[in-house]
């Protein structure tokens, strides 16, 4: 299951010395909720290699700013606590498949 992150545990999860899958969302967003279930997969199939968190736009506005999303759903690929890729709209499961396998190399 995805992580839920917030403002108060973005830190702590992003500088740990696993990559970092996050994933901004909003309950009333179709799209998200579209890619929600995709999400949901790859956290278990990453497991223990990949943190996979998702965190909601409206009650996290410290993260949302800091990265200034303007569209969800967004999703930001860290590495070593730093934003090396971003996907913007949905999209299939075998592109977040390739991105986080970049991850990992």
């Amino acid at each position: 299951m995805a992580l839920e992150v917030t403002d108060n545990n973005f830190e702590q999860l992003v500088n740990s010395d696993k990559p970092m899958v996050l994933d901004f969302w909003a309950e009333w967003c179709g799209p998200c909720r579209m890619i929600g279930p995709i999400i949901e997969d790859l956290a278990e199939e990453y497991t223990g290699r990949v943190t996979i968190g998702k965190i909601d736009v409206d009650n996290n506005n410290d993260v949302v700013s800091k990265f200034g999303i303007r569209n969800i759903p967004t999703v930001l690929f860290f590495k070593d606590g730093k934003v090396v890729d971003k996907l913007v709209g949905a999209a299939q499961k075998s592109t977040f498949v390739d991105k986080i396998d970049a991850l990992l190399k």
